[in-house]
């Protein structure tokens, strides 16, 4: 551990912040590499004296902020660290940055499964870094969960993330494409959840260089329309849900109504459209019969 004045560290951060960026991604680097934690950052503000101690040197520091800023490269895999909501979560290149407006899916799920002693069974497809499913395991401890990916490195990940992050032993993963893996699972999941690709063709073309140079295309793009692999998800649904059983999507910020109108297509009832933070509808909510 390295001691430094708080005047000292205080002003740094300044110079920092002067150069480019955002107080959140600084922040994560701060936590997740130099040891001080966002509490610590406030409580500094509050009161600037004495020392702080430091994991990494002020230097390595500034040199992975100016990586971000000169390449922008996102913060989250230069530390290897996505925080969401209260799971701290390894990433690399090889998933998406789990973004805070998917956190609202679990929020979803609270709401139509209120008690978390229920014995749920549910899947969630394209898992990634495995955010959602850990989230869904640890907030119903009695339920089972699994959770595919196309991509055995971002199952790897997903593993190492449940197991730093539970004790239990309610999930599990299985590689590939969409519902393929679940064969056994027919007539058996009482919901199914997917943040699937779905930004358009043209759409993905004009994404920022942080997000088009760095995260993978295949968890990105959703054909021409972007609705290639909902389409895939809610055709096949009905074979995998039991009777009443739920379906939610993250979908892209215009998709809502189509969305919609595939789950009508495909006879879901008491389907919703589910506004994100910023009163964009980002979920499609549905019941099988």
């Amino acid at each position: 551990m390295l001691s430094i004045s708080v005047k000292e560290f205080l002003f740094w951060k300044k110079t920092q912040l002067s150069k480019g960026g955002d107080h959140q991604s600084l922040a994560l680097l701060l936590d997740s590499v130099g040891g001080i934690s966002k509490s610590d950052l406030n409580s500094l503000n509050i009161k600037p004296e004495g020392n702080l101690y430091l994991k990494k040197n002020l230097d390595y520091l500034e040199s992975i902020w100016e990586d971000h800023l000169l390449k922008s490269c996102p913060i989250q895999y230069l530390c290897g660290i996505a925080f969401w909501r209260d799971l701290k979560l390894e990433v690399t290149d090889k998933v998406l940055i789990p973004r805070p407006e998917t956190e609202l899916i679990v929020d979803i799920v609270r709401k139509i499964f209120r008690q978390n002693s229920q014995k749920l069974f549910f899947a969630e497809l394209g898992t990634g870094s495995g955010a959602i499913s850990i989230a869904l395991a640890l907030a119903y401890p009695f339920s089972e969960g699994v959770a595919t990916d196309i991509d055995q490195d971002a199952l790897e990940i997903a593993t190492k993330n449940y197991i730093n992050s539970s004790k239990q032993s309610n999930l599990k993963f299985y590689c590939g494409n969409w519902w393929s893996p679940l064969e056994n699972f027919k007539g058996k999941l009482d919901l199914a959840i997917s943040n699937p690709p779905y930004i358009p063709k043209d759409t993905y073309e004009k994404l920022p260089k942080e997000v088009k140079n760095f995260e993978p295309k295949v968890a990105l793009l959703g054909g021409d329309d972007g609705l290639k692999h909902i389409r895939e998800i809610i055709q096949k649904a009905p074979i995998f849900l039991k009777e009443k059983g739920w379906l939610i999507l993250e979908n892209h910020f215009d998709q809502g109504e189509k969305v919609k109108q595939l789950f009508i297509k495909n006879k879901f009832t008491s389907i919703e459209i589910v506004n994100d933070f910023s009163g964009i509808g980002r979920f499609t909510i549905g019941r099988y019969k």
